[in-house]
C-alpha cells in the first residue's frame, strides 16, 4: 500500500476509513495548512505479557535492593531525594561549562 496524504478538515470527517487503511498496511500523512503534522501507521504486534519473565525481574530488583541494603543500610526517602538532587546540579554545571566552552 502506499502513503496518502489528507488535510486535517477531512481526516477528521474520514477517521474511521483512515484507521481502516493503517489496519492492512497502510501510512496516511495528515496535514495541516499543506505541513505534514502528524502520521497513522499501523500498529506493530505488541509482545505477550509473560508473567515468568515478570516475576523473574521481579525477583532480580528485590535480591538487588537486599544486597545493596546490606552494603549501605537502608536509605531514607530524603535521601535519596538528595542524591537526585546534586546529580542534576552536577549536570546543570556540565551543562554550563559545555555552553561556555563552545561559546569561545
Amino acid at each position: 500500500m502506499e502513503t496518502q496524504t489528507i488535510g486535517l478538515f477531512e481526516a477528521k470527517t474520514h477517521l474511521s476509513e483512515l484507521v481502516a487503511r493503517a489496519e492492512q498496511g497502510g501510512e496516511i500523512i495528515i496535514t495541516r495548512h499543506n505541513k505534514p503534522v502528524a502520521k497513522i501507521v499501523p500498529l506493530a504486534e505488541v509482545a505477550q505479557f509473560d508473567k515468568s519473565k515478570r516475576r523473574a525481574a521481579i525477583a532480580k530488583i528485590d535480591a538487588l535492593r537486599e544486597e545493596l541494603r546490606g552494603k549501605h543500610g537502608s536509605l531514607s526517602t530524603e535521601e535519596i531525594v538528595s542524591w537526585v538532587r546534586e546529580g542534576r546540579e552536577e549536570r546543570d554545571e556540565q551543562i554550563g561549562r559545555s555552553a561556555t566552552c563552545k561559546k569561545r
